[in-house]
């Protein structure tokens, strides 16, 4: 192809798109006219707004932080970073991110510089492609290790949290959170049909649901774990206030 007709080509590419651009870009100023105010605050982007956004199948009100895109559970894993964790001490560390989330993974990767990694076995904005139940990083590598609903997706859970503790080091956490649902985790390797998994466990692409015994599941492969709920370092006005509802879940903190 001739390079005029290259260059011509990419243009209109780049026409085509900025209307979808514009009109994304309109919608987000509307959004954010609409809900300017100060009723709620997010601690990962520290912006204000009157609400949150609606969010989820099964559309919850107050979720989603109309910046940056933050959840409640990622609201309350911010928060537990910034006050019960040395992550942010400005001493050097590794840092594992799996499943980056697009609101953590620039202000992780912009305090951590060089330590920070972010890894996915599917995402091309994710640095390394990585299967958790494969990890190709020496042992003890890591100060930290952070993974939020990712295991739910897991066939063989048990590989991927030994791989956790292998590559975590000996002085180093890890923050590993999953959706729990009751108190005993329901999971049948046989159920491979999308929509019976979606029946069963909530997920087309889910292989299990957590109950309250996922604790234990990560105490057998060596873990020692504490679990902290919101009202453990946070008012009832600064939930409110972050809309750190039930939905957040609570934070289980793994040492070796």
């Amino acid at each position: 192809m001739p390079l005029e007709e290259a260059c011509l080509n990419k243009k209109i590419q780049t026409m085509l798109k900025t209307p979808k651009k514009l009109l994304g870009q309109t919608r987000n100023s509307i959004s954010y006219l609409l809900n300017w105010g100060h009723g709620r605050y997010c601690p990962v982007c520290k912006k204000s707004s009157r609400k949150f956004g609606k969010f989820g199948l099964d559309l919850r009100d107050d979720a989603r932080c109309f910046y940056c895109g933050s959840l409640e559970r990622h609201r309350l894993t911010w928060l537990y970073f910034e006050r019960m964790t040395n992550l942010f001490d400005k001493n050097p560390k590794k840092m594992l991110h799996v499943a980056p989330e697009a609101c953590f993974e620039k202000r992780l990767s912009r305090r951590l510089g060089d330590g920070y990694v972010s890894a996915d076995i599917v995402s091309q904005r994710a640095m390394v492609r990585m299967d958790i139940t494969n990890i190709q990083f020496n042992d003890d590598t890591f100060d930290v290790i952070y993974c939020s609903h990712v295991l739910e997706h897991v066939v063989n859970e048990k590989s991927a949290l030994l791989e956790f503790y292998r590559v975590l080091k000996r002085d180093g956490w890890a923050i590993l959170l999953v959706p729990i649902f009751g108190e005993k985790t329901f999971e049948d390797s046989s159920i491979t049909s999308p929509q019976k998994r979606l029946e069963l466990f909530g997920q087309e692409d889910h292989v299990r649901t957590y109950g309250s015994d996922y604790i234990q599941r990560l105490e057998k492969v060596g873990f020692s774990v504490k679990l902290s709920k919101a009202s453990d370092f946070l008012s009832q006005d600064e939930m409110v206030k972050m809309g750190i509802t039930q939905c957040a879940g609570d934070i289980y903190y793994c040492t070796k």
